[in-house]
Order: C-alpha cells, then structure tokens, then sequence
C-alpha cells in the first residue's frame, strides 16, 4: 500500500516551473514508487535503466533511445546513461512545457555534474532518503523544517524502547510495511544489490570484500570525528584508498559528511569532518546488532541516537526542497557542540543527549559558544526526555521523536 511521501507537493511544484525533476537519493528508498503515484492519469512513459538492454541503446545511440521514448518520460536509474543528458536537453529546448522529464538517480556529484552542466536552468533537482519518523506514523507537514524555537507537532513522542526498535529497523519503506521481511535478509539483500549494482557497474570497485569491511568499519564510527589514517590503518588500506572509498559512499548515499563550522571561531577548531549513516538499520546490521535492547543498553547508544536524529533533520529539510545547512564544531579544548543548523542569518546550536532527564551541565558548551559568536539563537537539546518545553529562556528541550 501506498504511503504519502512529503516530497509530493515539492516535486508537483517543480514539475510546474522545470523542464526537468531530478531526483536522486540511495536504492529502495521509494523513488519510483513515489514517481509513479505522481505519474497516475498524467500519460506520462516510464523506462528503467536497470534493464541492461535498454540501458545499452541508451548508452550507445541515446538520440535512438529517447526517439523510442518520447516525452512526457520517466527514466528510472538514469546515472547508469549520462550520455542521454545532452540530447535531453536538445529535447527540451524545442519546447517550453514544463516536466518533459522526470529522472531518479541512486548516486550523486558525477552524475550531479551532468545535470547540472547539461541541463541548467532546465532542471529542479531534489533528494529523496528513506521514511522520515513522521512520514511512517502519517503525521501532517509542518510548513518549515527543523529549528530550534519554532512549532513541533503536537503527538505523544515515543518512548526510549520504540524509539530504539525504529532506529535498529531504519527507514526503508519495505521494513515498514505489515509483511516486512526479516532485518537480516533485507539487509543482507540490499548489500549485495549496492554492491553488485553500484560498486562493480558505476563505480568499478573491484576489491569488494575489502570494501564489505571498510563499511562496517565506517559503520561502527557513525556520529564520530571522521580520522582518515586511523579508518585505513584498520582496514588495512591507503589513506588514499580510504578517501575515494568515503567518496563513494557518499556519492551512493550512504554516509553523509558533516563538516566543521569555523567562522568566527579560534584556529583551534577541529577541521575533519563527522561521518554519519543516513539509515540507523544499515548501520546496526554492519555493526552486528540484533535487538533493540542491546543497542540500547550498548557504549554505542549515544552514536546511534544522535545519527538518528541527524538524519531525520536532514530529512526535515530535503523533504521540503531545501538544503541542510548544518555543521558541528569541536575546538582542541574539547569544548563540542553536534550540531549547529544555519538559517535566518542565525546559528541554532543542538546537543544530542542519551538521556531522559536534562541537567545545566547538558548546555555547558552551548553557553560556551554564546560568549565566543554573536548572533546565537535558540538552542536545542534533543533527548529521550519525552516533554517538549523550556529549558531556560535561551533553550528548550525537544523529544528525539518529533522531529519532522
């Protein structure tokens, strides 16, 4: 059964000022699903890439391709033809209707760069990642994305113990459906799709149980200060090596780097960048996790709450068309704050505690930052603390489960 997607509304209304959506985002996460509901009663033609026959005359005669598939056309896994680009936009430049085409990709930057060069101006481009909490328990959309200070929705938050099952299940639609297969044979699947689909065809990663280890290894760093010579050094590869292989699993969407904020801070801000899964359930299964409660009770608790919430800020604000301006900060003193989200010309500072009751030593780094930056609005410490509601007049307290 279909479930409402929040990106619904954004992509109609693109549809209507581009000629091209782009929409990108990891495998499974409902992008055809979420296309084709949009496409019902519109006529529009829908092909996929996956084919490998079809994906060769797009590869090999892609103006033949596009003349046996004439617009209005949806092409599923379009990164497997960059090749159709420049003919796409001859398509389009005859012709001022708008969303000739809908496109779904499961990778970024190389094949964001052809979009982008191929068909600017032309093209309105969003990201899809996996349910968002809110979206799985069929909440309303709120009209902004998530800040510190502005309204959440009004819903019980769940408790500690649904909140961990959700966060070792993750967000892949199939998982949340009533005939889910079992955790470990849908992950175990998905793997073997990203590596043989991905890994081998687009990025030709031929060293492929070295890169199996490399990502668990990546997994269990999640929420962490990503140390490039340390990750290889385990791993048993090249710092080199290590950093095309982040590279890829962020261009497939499978991490996300958050990088430092250092404007107006001392030179003695950390500079790497943090790595985070943008599915708690990929994570849990390369770490080895069974159950919820283990997970819970385990030293990598704290890592997995705060990825968790991560991705469901970022969800807050891809699901609305807009991009997540977030950051951390960690000077050398140690002095560390998990998030900072720009917006309104401000910075919104947010902790992340494994906690359910908030104490003045939670802010301690917040109130550090207020004497080092102007400028600094309402903060947020995200708990498992189930009520939303002031901590003090610069602060609230805000459940991990109401983030939408």
């Amino acid at each position: 059964m279909y479930k409402k997607r929040f990106l619904e509304e954004q992509i109609l209304k693109l549809s209507r000022s581009f000629k091209v959506i782009y929409l990108s985002g990891p495998r499974q996460v409902g992008k055809t699903t979420l296309l084709l509901h949009l496409a019902k009663g519109k006529d529009i033609n829908y092909v996929s890439l996956d084919d490998l026959s079809i994906r060769q005359l797009a590869q090999n005669d892609p103006e033949l391709f596009l003349q046996k598939h004439p617009a209005p056309l949806l092409i599923d896994e379009v990164q497997y033809a960059p090749q159709l680009f420049p003919y796409i936009k001859i398509n389009v430049d005859r012709s001022n209707k708008k969303g000739q085409y809908w496109l779904t990709g499961s990778q970024q930057f190389a094949i964001m760069k052809n979009v982008k060069e191929s068909l600017a101006g032309r093209v309105g481009i969003v990201n899809l990642l996996g349910f968002s909490l809110a979206e799985e328990r069929e909440l309303p959309l709120l009209s902004h994305p998530f800040l510190p200070g502005k309204t959440l929705i009004k819903v019980l938050p769940l408790n500690a113990t649904k909140l961990f099952k959700r966060i070792l299940r993750g967000a892949f639609p199939a998982l949340s459906q009533k005939d889910a297969p079992p955790l470990t044979a849908f992950y175990n699947s998905y793997l073997q799709t990203y590596i043989d689909r991905d890994l081998r065809d687009i990025f030709s990663v031929s060293k492929i149980t070295d890169f199996h280890r490399f990502l668990s290894l990546c997994a269990a760093r999640t929420g962490q200060i990503l140390n490039y010579s340390e990750l290889a050094k385990d791993a048993g590869i090249s710092v080199h090596a290590a950093r095309e292989w982040i590279n890829i699993l962020e261009a497939s969407f499978q991490i996300i780097l958050l990088q430092p904020y250092y404007k107006n801070l001392s030179k003695r801000s950390i500079k790497a960048p943090k790595i985070y899964f943008l599915d708690t359930g990929l994570a849990a299964y390369l770490t080895k996790w069974k159950t919820a409660e283990t997970l819970f009770s385990s030293t990598m608790a704290g890592q997995f709450l705060e990825t968790f919430v991560v991705a469901e800020i970022i969800k807050s604000y891809w699901l609305r068309g807009e991009e997540a301006p977030l950051y951390y900060c960690r000077d050398k003193e140690g002095h560390e704050i998990d998030l900072l989200i720009e917006a309104e010309g401000k910075i919104y500072p947010v902790e992340i505690k494994l906690a359910s009751r908030i104490q003045n030593n939670d802010i301690k780094n917040i109130n550090y930052l207020r004497k080092k930056i102007k400028g600094i609005a309402t903060g947020a410490i995200i708990s498992l603390n189930p009520n939303h509601q002031p901590f003090d007049r610069q602060n609230e307290m805000v459940p991990a489960s109401l983030i939408s």
